[in-house]
């Protein structure tokens, strides 16, 4: 089992999320988080004043999938949150060793 974690710009999550339920993945835990990769943030215009935002909101996203779907869901990904702009988000995908179904005590693939 892996977990994969996606950080994905906020206007990009809705597709995001239901291209993953078209292709039959429900499931994920979302956080609103903020952050800054090699950009180091934007500069931004109002009023006449010029101000630095080095914390951009993005929105992360976990799931937890079977090995034979990380590939599936990693392309998914990449198709609806791409822009080809700076700032597109990550993907981190680590090894899961064990998963536990609270409600019924399943293990495994079978708990996801």
């Amino acid at each position: 089992m892996k977990k994969i974690i996606a950080i994905v710009r906020e206007d990009r999550f809705t597709m995001v999320k239901d291209a993953l339920l078209d292709i039959g993945y429900p499931g994920m835990t979302v956080t609103e988080v903020k952050g800054h990769g090699h950009q180091k943030g934007i500069t931004e215009q109002w009023r006449g004043r010029t101000f630095k935002t080095d914390l951009l909101k993005k929105i992360q996203m976990e799931m937890v999938v079977a090995d034979k779907d990380v590939e599936k869901i990693v392309q998914c990904i990449i198709k609806e949150a791409q822009t080809g702009s700076i700032g597109d988000g990550k993907i981190f995908i680590s090894s899961i060793e064990n998963v536990v179904r609270i409600r019924t005590g399943e293990r495994g693939e079978m708990a996801i």
